[in-house]
């Protein structure tokens, strides 16, 4: 009877499941780091902000969609428009292809706020947030096969520098840096 060599299927699975989970790995590893720092910086849209003046007509209230678009004539926008409305008595909110413009009635100072999906990042965190049934379980078996890899990651090498040596060191801080986090958190 022939034995089996569990160190080459070890090297096996771990080689073909890191080839394979790799695009994965990256989607993840990228989309998480942005998702960490989600308060810091919109990892998501490229915000940019300006200001401008305008003359503010005496009916503005009583003007139409049309009259209301030409106001945007004077800071480039008037092909932009979409629809507007008032939030308060001295806010004219209008709503711009890509953005939107915000002007204070009072003095007819306003602000354009231009939103514009972030590239790459935009993507992969809308493929971290789980979009369809299908995404949800292909990422379950990428969950699955990463802890495959990181079990078989741990028998790949021999001797002093696998899991009987220098491996052991660095695994038991790999696993106990989270739980300090755990007992600090918690």
């Amino acid at each position: 009877m022939t034995k089996i060599n569990w160190r080459k299927w070890n090297r096996v699975l771990h080689r073909d499941f890191g080839y394979f989970f790799f695009g994965m790995t990256f989607i993840y590893g990228l989309s998480g780091i942005a998702l960490n720092h989600v308060k810091d910086w919109n990892p998501n849209y490229i915000i940019h902000v300006t200001g401008f003046n305008i003359t503010v007509p005496p009916d503005i209230y009583t003007l139409n969609d049309k009259q209301i678009a030409s106001l945007l004539k004077g800071i480039g926008e008037v092909d932009n428009y979409k629809k507007h409305y008032f939030p308060d008595g001295n806010t004219l909110k209008i709503f711009l292809t890509g953005g939107s413009a915000t002007i204070r009635l009072t003095d007819g100072t306003g602000v354009i706020e231009k939103i514009k999906r972030r590239p790459l990042l935009n993507q992969v965190n809308f493929l971290h947030y789980n979009p369809g049934k299908w995404w949800k379980y292909f990422s379950d078996i990428y969950a699955a096969a990463l802890i495959l890899l990181g079990i078989t990651g741990l028998f790949i090498i021999r001797g002093k520098n696998g899991i009987s040596g220098r491996g052991a060191w660095l695994t038991a801080i790999g696993i106990i840096i989270p739980l300090i986090f755990l007992f600090l958190y918690s």
